[in-house]
């Protein structure tokens, strides 16, 4: 395997199939399988997932909410999304704990980087809820922390979108696809991998992100064996 502990970023919108808005038990249960067979292979796997399929809090605030209110909603939509797919997962047979970083006792642990690290020593999938606990800070730069936090080998970006291309692939059929590109390449380009925030956090703490297509089924594990899907950006 090329590696052994891995942080998976997914968006909340991955979770919404074909709908408009909320959860796809479908989609759901698709991840689920996806990580439970990379799991039985002995990968430490942790997970970072968005919250823009309830509730997203810079739209909130350009509608007139208070930004900070916005996103506290969206820190608590991503909770919503970590028990779903908790619950999907353990339908799946694997262990789980969930760990945010707002405190919400009834329902998750509070997040403690040595016990996040303990929990993925003894084979559970860890999904950190809550965002980063902090207003103005992305779910993006959320996993990026927490991957430093627990030593993870990479950031698995799992989009809809089979890499970084030069151009929007679904708007422009004449984009081209990076295999690997570098941090530098990418600020360079303006290509928008993570928000600035996340991806100058990952290019100082030498971390590298794989992008990929999560939706296309067995594309999970051929990342974690080093076959060449997606894009990596790397120094």
């Amino acid at each position: 395997m090329a590696y052994k502990r891995i942080l998976l970023k997914l968006s909340g919108e991955a979770l919404m199939g074909d709908r408009q808005y909320g959860i796809d038990p479908t989609r759901l249960a698709e991840y689920a399988s996806e990580i439970q067979k990379i799991v039985e292979k002995g990968i430490e796997v942790a997970i970072v997932i968005g919250g823009g399929n309830i509730f997203r809090g810079v739209s909130g605030a350009s509608n007139g909410m208070d930004r900070v209110q916005g996103d506290y909603m969206g820190m608590l939509a991503t909770v919503i999304n970590g028990l779903a797919l908790q619950s999907a997962l353990e339908d799946a047979g694997l262990q789980t704990r969930l760990l945010t970083a707002i405190k919400m006792e009834q329902i998750a642990e509070p997040f403690i980087k040595r016990r996040a690290v303990r929990h993925l020593e003894k084979g559970r999938v860890v999904i950190f809820g809550g965002g980063t606990g902090n207003p103005y800070f992305t779910t993006d730069t959320a996993a990026v922390l927490r991957a430093i936090e627990i030593d993870a080998d990479v950031i698995l970006k799992g989009t809809r979108v089979d890499g970084i291309y030069t151009s929007d692939p679904e708007k422009n059929k004449d984009a081209s696809k990076f295999d690997s590109i570098t941090y530098k390449d990418v600020m360079n380009k303006g290509l928008k991998v993570m928000d600035m925030t996340a991806f100058a956090l990952s290019q100082e703490n030498n971390l590298p992100i794989v992008v990929f297509d999560m939706n296309t089924k067995g594309n999970l594990e051929k990342v974690i064996s080093g076959e060449n899907i997606g894009t990596i950006v790397d120094k």
